[in-house]
């Protein structure tokens, strides 16, 4: 199999339709727990089908992500520096996988049904336990807020490759092919 410079197309559009998702959920998230206003179950009915549709698009994610090649990282980048990028995005995957299964589990064993509308409910993770939803639903907490930050790390970096190292990293997931600036001088 060839060197590749750039993702595959359907991993790059699976990360971006992604992105958008995660940051809306994120927000519509913060808007559920900060609103008493009949505003809340508008929010609510968003905020369960958009999290199964991450897991699922997760999952396909994951499968792209194994069944194409991916460009390498820069020879330029400090061997630190690499590993903390492998490290991110394992621990993006896990927490994209991990965050709707948990809130999946947290309903579950709140007794809540996990409605997707037009009639299609998915059935329970848990039995109901009211002890175990009072753990999950924390954890939901501070994995989405764990997520967030991480997010934001990500796109710090993202924006470190293309503003500052201009090294192709960043045009690799866009697939923009820009020439490096010339030095001058």
């Amino acid at each position: 199999m060839k060197n590749v410079s750039h993702f595959h197309p359907l991993l790059r559009l699976v990360h971006w339709l992604m992105a958008l998702m995660i940051v809306a959920m994120l927000f519509i998230g913060v808007g559920m727990v900060s609103t008493v206003s009949s505003l809340h179950a508008f929010l609510y009915s968003l905020h369960k089908p958009l999290g199964v549709a991450l897991l699922v698009l997760v999952l396909l994610r994951l499968y792209l992500r194994f069944r194409y090649k991916k460009p390498a990282l820069p020879e330029s980048l400090p061997s630190l520096q690499k590993l903390m990028a492998h490290l991110s995005h394992w621990l993006l995957y896990g927490l994209m996988l991990a965050q709707p299964l948990v809130g999946w589990a947290m309903l579950s064993a709140a007794g809540y049904p996990i409605t997707l509308g037009a009639g299609i409910q998915l059935p329970p993770l848990l039995a109901k336990n009211i002890d175990l939803y009072a753990v999950l639903r924390p954890l939901h907490t501070a994995l989405a807020l764990l997520l967030f930050v991480t997010v934001m790390l990500h796109l710090a970096a993202a924006l470190f490759h293309a503003l500052i190292l201009r090294d192709g990293v960043f045009a690799s997931m866009t697939g923009y092919k820009s020439p490096r600036l010339k030095d001058e001088g």
